[in-house]
């Protein structure tokens, strides 16, 4: 029972924080006016005020898009305490969105390139968008913070939470309201925010805002979400700019929707929304991130049909689509040709090739492309272009041709930093070449390029990696001589290579001294010295070392969480696995039905019914619905019992939720059934179960067991159902069933088993055949011997003077 109101109390998931890459990569960044400052948060402008006057006036329109999706309270903006946040009933309605409207197959196609005719050819031909910037002092503000600090809270709500909330929403500016979106760590909180927030009475978001949801959706796969806020614009009378449904365009390819990517484009039409270069760059990303270069190739060549000019994104785009397929040679080729179109090339053009090529190692042809830069791009190389390709042949191994190109640079008289440098450390460490890497600090010393902590750390991790943990330990005091501080990676390192050389006890008292040592130690170095604890089976300090991990604020993940339990239900301590399970959900940390069925299963191989029973109850409460394998093994578990009434309501259950069985399941429920002889309530259970899915060895299974039980009667019974189908798969069952007659000295019954196989053309075993023909002979039958061998005559298997020598 504890249990169960832990789940009731925590129903919601904890952050997981997402860090993914904006829309379009670094690769079609081709300009100054393009780059971001880091301390400037970029949203998409509209050319509405940022004051909310007149919102009122929309009243409730498209409150029924928000159906089921409550985030603090009931839709009549009023508390209901009996109501909790439930995120994960939240991503279903997101992600099953019954109004998303049924696209033809066929609109994928080039069908789709079609709306392009629909752009007015005399329109100006560019991105056009607007930004607006929104200063890191937003991000700030007091009433931003407040505003986050009650969403934070969301798990423990209540109507004096709520009320706060809907003040501050009163006197919070349209870009306050931008930075709280971009604040959240989950993108689904923000949305959820976003929709709660609009359903609040005398409210409605100012223009911007829908723009910055959709940018903050366009980095996730969230894509119904921003279907959702895209149609919510169009209830609200909100200008729809073509940024807005490239948000849309993005999101879908991120989800690897690419057909329904591409339908945006028709959406846009039918919305009356002309298509411009902002649009058609974006189409093109998509379909070159789902390689589909011929399709973007295509949609180029209809763009500028109908008017509209590529710019240097566009081919970039298409340059990286042939990098992606190894067709590097086109892809020089069309950086040829760029000026040609009207278009000059820029170093990313040049960037994006020569990054695979130095993935290949191909230096020759590196250096050829660095002198077409200058030569026809009239591009100079400069420390830019060198740091790239120290940093690119580091990342790929290719530390000896980096150190060249650093060379080469010093030589032409430019500095390459410790970054350079570093990262052709951490190269050299990799490979395991510590002495060089040791000697290339040296030289910066020597060159006043003074290493840094992520140099140092390099080096840490690759003693490390060599096991030579004393030296590891060395280095670390020398950082502090160099006047180098470790970091918190740095500590980490060396508690990795303490776990994996078997001293995770040490590591785990590294971590207790932190504090003395003046470091930090983060959610990545408890999980390095729990994996450490848990290898080395020692179970109990592990779940101490996560639980003083939930206790400094860091939550495990599901994975982290699983192995752990996974190890536990091993060795046999299925209590501690449930009471960990327990402390898990009571601190808020991200459980899943993989954690919930792991202890299941650890129970019922216990044959603790009675508690995996009571989880299985707890699993519907905390919303986390049990999946085919959850219940598989207590199906299983129960008919190990006897209990097959309960297995039976169990398994019919497992049906009405949808669920489909796997062989897995077959093979347990088959077992079961058998073992008990219980053959007509399992062919029942059977024929609902292949209803679902289809499983060609189910009876084949059914007879295998029921002879390896002895239930010989019941097999026959069984017998023409099987035989009716006339597969090969058959033959081998029939055959194990030929043998369990013969052993029981029933070898008429045998015969009779060949002559229905070869009545529906199946072919039993020849040599099995002979030994129930000399044991018909022996019983008096000789007929049915002789007729056995004449059989197989007639379906010229053996010859007729084989047949009189075995009768012989």
């Amino acid at each position: 029972m504890a249990l169960r109101q832990i789940i009731r109390r925590h129903t919601s998931n904890p952050f997981a924080c997402i860090h993914l890459n904006a829309f379009y990569s670094s690769f079609v960044s081709s300009n100054s006016d393009s780059d971001t400052n880091v301390n400037t948060h970029f949203v998409e402008k509209d050319d509405f005020g940022y004051c909310n006057d007149g919102r009122d006036k929309f009243g409730k329109m498209g409150s029924e898009d928000y159906e089921d999706l409550s985030f603090f309270g009931s839709d009549n903006g009023e508390f209901d305490k009996n109501q909790s946040s439930n995120f994960d009933s939240f991503d279903k309605v997101v992600e099953s969105d019954e109004e998303v409207e049924k696209e033809e197959d066929g609109s994928g196609s080039d069908d789709s390139f079609m709306v392009l005719d629909s752009i007015d050819k005399n329109c100006v031909n560019r991105e056009d968008v607007r930004r607006v910037e929104v200063e890191e002092d937003e991000f700030r503000h007091p009433i931003v913070r407040e505003v986050c600090r009650l969403i934070d809270l969301r798990s423990a709500w209540n109507p004096k939470l709520e009320g706060e909330l809907r003040h501050l929403l009163r006197s919070i500016k349209p870009r306050q309201i931008c930075a709280v979106l971009r604040t959240q760590a989950d993108e689904r909180v923000a949305l959820n925010f976003f929709y709660w927030a609009d359903r609040q009475w005398r409210y409605r978001h100012d223009p911007i805002v829908y723009y910055v949801m959709l940018e903050v959706l366009s980095k996730t796969k969230l894509c119904q979400g921003a279907r959702r806020v895209l149609r919510l614009m169009a209830r609200r009378r909100i200008d729809r700019r073509p940024e807005a449904f490239s948000y849309l365009m993005v999101s879908y390819s991120r989800a690897g929707e690419l057909r329904r990517a591409m339908q945006v484009l028709t959406m846009m039409q039918k919305a009356g929304v002309k298509p411009n270069l902002l649009i058609c760059n974006t189409a093109i990303h998509v379909l070159v991130v789902a390689n589909k270069l011929e399709k973007a190739l295509r949609f180029l060549e209809r763009m500028q049909l109908v008017g509209i000019t590529p710019d240097v994104k566009t081919y970039n785009c298409l340059i990286k689509g042939y990098c992606d397929l190894n067709r590097i040679k086109d892809a020089i080729d069309l950086i040829e040709k760029m000026p040609c179109k009207g278009c000059s090339s820029d170093k990313v053009s040049y960037y994006t090739v020569i990054g695979f090529l130095c993935k290949d190692k191909r230096i020759k042809e590196v250096r050829d492309l660095m002198e077409k830069m200058v030569s026809d791009s009239n591009l100079i190389q400069d420390q830019v272009t060198y740091n790239t390709l120290i940093h690119m042949l580091s990342k790929h191994g290719h530390a000896d041709e980096a150190l060249n190109f650093l060379r080469e640079a010093e030589e032409r008289g430019f500095r390459v930093d410790k970054i350079g440098y570093s990262a052709i450390v951490h190269s050299f460490c990799k490979e395991g070449r510590i002495e060089e890497a040791k000697e290339l600090v040296n030289q910066m010393f020597q060159k006043g390029c003074i290493p840094d902590v992520v140099t140092y750390t390099a080096v840490v991790n690759g003693f490390c990696r060599l096991g030579k943990l004393d030296q590891a330990k060395k280095m670390l005091q020398q950082m502090y001589k160099h006047g180098c501080k470790p970091n918190t990676v740095s500590y980490t390192a060396l508690l990795n290579g303490l776990c994996h050389n078997g001293k995770s006890s040490e590591a785990r008292e590294m971590i207790n001294t932190s504090e003395e040592e003046w470091w930090t130690p983060n959610s990545i170095s408890y999980s390095v010295v729990m994996h450490g604890l848990r290898r080395e089976g020692k179970l109990s300090e592990a779940c101490d070392v996560t639980r003083e991990m939930v206790n400094k604020g860091f939550f495990p993940n599901p994975v982290e969480i699983n192995s752990l339990l996974q190890s536990l239900c091993r060795e046999g301590k299925t209590d501690e696995a449930k009471k960990f399970l327990e402390e898990c959900l009571n601190k808020g940390c991200a459980v899943n039905v993989v954690n919930f069925t792991t202890v299941i299963h650890g129970l019922c191989q216990k044959d603790d019914l009675t508690d995996a029973l009571s989880l299985l109850d707890d699993m519907y409460l905390s919303n986390k619905h049990p999946d085919v394998v959850t219940y598989t093994a207590v199906i299983d578990a129960l008919g190990k019992k006897g209990r097959i009434e309960e297995a039976t309501k169990l398994t019919l259950k497992m049906l009405k939720k949808g669920l489909v069985p796997t062989p897995v399941t077959y093979r347990a429920v088959i077992h079961r059934y058998c073992k008990m002889g219980r053959v007509e309530d399992l062919l029942k259970l059977l024929e609902k179960m292949l209803s679902k899915q289809k499983c060609r060895t189910a009876y084949n299974q059914v007879i295998e067991k029921l002879c390896s039980f002895g239930y010989l009667e019941e097999v026959d019974k069984l017998l023409d159902r099987v035989l009716s189908r006339g597969l090969e798969v058959d033959a081998s069952t029939c055959l194990v069933l030929m043998e369990s007659y013969l052993s029981k000295g029933f070898p008429l019954l045998a015969y009779k088993v060949a002559c229905r196989m070869f009545n529906h053309n199946l072919v039993p075993d020849l040599k099995l055949c002979e030994k129930v023909s000399k044991r018909l002979i022996f019983e008096g039958k000789s007929e049915e011997a002789d007729n056995l061998m004449l059989r197989f005559v007639e379906h010229d298997h053996i010859q007729p003077q084989c047949q009189e020598h075995l009768q012989s």
